[in-house]
C-alpha cells in the first residue's frame, strides 16, 4: 500500500462533520495530522468541544485538536443551531470531553505543518467556513504553494443556496475568506450542494449504519436521526443531505464523483447574493479555472463506503 495521504481536517462540527471525521478515522489510507476548528455551525467553543467528543466516541484521542478563528474575517458570525441543535451535535447523549484542546492556535498549526511537511504532501479538508485557511494564507503567503490540494464542502450552482436563495452556509458565513482561498492558486476541489443534495440519509442507508452496533456507529445514527428532521421538513425528502463526508469520500474514492474544471468567483458585496459561488460551469467567461467543481455522485457507493469505514472504528 502507498504511504497514507496526509490531511488536516478543518471543521465546525455539526452532525455531518462528525460523519466526515468518522469516515476519515476509519480509513487507513489517510493520516490525520490534526483537526482544526472554526466557528460556523455553532460558536468556536462548541465546535472545539464537539471535535473532541467525536474523537472520544471513536477512541482516537491520539488525534490533536486545535481551536481557530472564533469569527469571520469581516462580518459578525452567523450560526446554524436551527439545523444542528444547540450543541451542534444534538442526537446522542454528549459528555464533557476529557482530552485537552491543544494550546497552539489552529492557524499557527496549519502554517507550521505546511512548512514542516514536504511541499505538495498535505491536503486540506475544509468542512466549514474558510476563515482559518484564509487567515493562514494572509499570515504566511508562502504556504499556498505547499498545499497538495484543498478539498472543500461549500457553495452551490444549479442547486442555489441553503441559507439564502443564492448562498450555501459555509461560504455565506465568511465570503471574504472564501474569496481569498479561491484566489490563492491552491488546487481546489469543491463539493457543492449539487453533489451533497444527492447523498440523502435514506432510511435504508441509515439502517446499514445502525446494524454496525458499535459506539461510534450508534452515536452517528443518533446524530443523523436528529439532523435529518430539519431537512426532511425543508426538502420533503426521505432523509437529509450528508454534506461534509463527501470531502473525505473524494480522497478515498474519487471515482464516485464527476465534475469539471471551472472558474469560481465569490460574491462579497451584493446584499441579495452575498456568499454566492459564481461557477462558470458553461465556460462563458474567459476567467481562468481555479477549481474542480463536482456535480454528480454515486450515492449508493458513497454510503457503502461510509458504512464500511464506520464499521472499522
Amino acid at each position: 500500500m502507498s504511504e497514507p495521504r496526509k490531511i488536516i481536517i478543518d471543521t465546525d462540527p455539526g452532525q455531518d462533520d462528525a460523519a466526515a471525521i468518522m469516515l476519515a478515522l476509519g480509513s487507513p489510507e489517510l493520516d490525520i495530522l490534526g483537526i482544526t476548528t472554526v466557528a460556523g455551525n455553532v460558536p468556536l467553543a462548541r465546535t472545539s468541544c464537539n471535535a473532541r467528543i467525536i474523537l472520544e466516541f471513536c477512541s482516537r484521542t491520539d488525534v490533536k485538536v486545535y481551536a481557530g478563528a472564533d469569527r469571520p474575517i469581516a462580518r459578525p458570525l452567523v450560526t446554524a443551531e436551527h439545523v444542528h441543535g444547540k450543541t451542534g451535535l444534538d442526537g446522542p447523549e454528549l459528555h464533557e470531553p476529557q482530552m485537552p484542546l491543544e494550546a497552539r492556535h489552529a492557524v499557527d498549526f496549519i502554517i507550521e505543518t505546511l512548512r514542516r511537511e514536504p511541499a505538495g504532501t498535505v491536503t486540506l479538508c475544509t468542512l466549514g467556513p474558510l476563515t482559518n485557511i484564509a487567515t493562514a494564507l494572509e499570515k504566511a503567503p508562502d504556504i499556498a504553494g505547499r498545499v497538495r490540494e484543498l478539498v472543500m464542502m461549500g457553495g452551490g450552482f444549479f442547486e442555489g443556496g441553503n441559507i439564502t436563495p443564492a448562498a450555501e452556509f459555509n461560504i455565506y458565513v465568511d465570503p471574504e475568506a472564501a474569496a481569498a482561498v479561491f484566489k490563492s492558486g491552491i488546487p481546489i476541489v469543491m463539493m457543492p450542494l449539487d453533489v451533497t443534495h444527492k447523498v440523502l440519509t435514506l432510511k435504508s442507508r441509515v439502517a446499514s449504519l445502525r446494524e454496525i452496533g458499535s459506539r461510534p456507529a450508534k452515536a452517528l445514527v443518533e446524530m443523523l436521526d436528529f439532523f435529518e428532521r430539519f431537512d426532511v421538513e425543508k426538502y420533503g425528502s426521505d432523509g437529509g443531505p450528508l454534506h461534509d463526508p463527501t470531502v473525505i469520500a473524494y480522497l478515498l474514492k474519487p471515482e464516485l464523483f464527476s465534475g469539471r474544471d471551472c472558474n469560481v468567483e465569490i460574491e462579497t458585496t451584493s446584499p441579495l447574493t452575498v456568499g454566492m459561488t459564481v461557477v462558470d460551469w458553461w465556460q462563458v467567461t474567459g476567467r481562468k479555472h481555479n477549481a474542480r467543481v463536482m456535480k454528480d455522485v454515486d450515492a449508493d457507493g458513497f454510503f457503502a463506503l461510509l458504512a464500511e469505514r464506520v464499521g472499522r472504528l
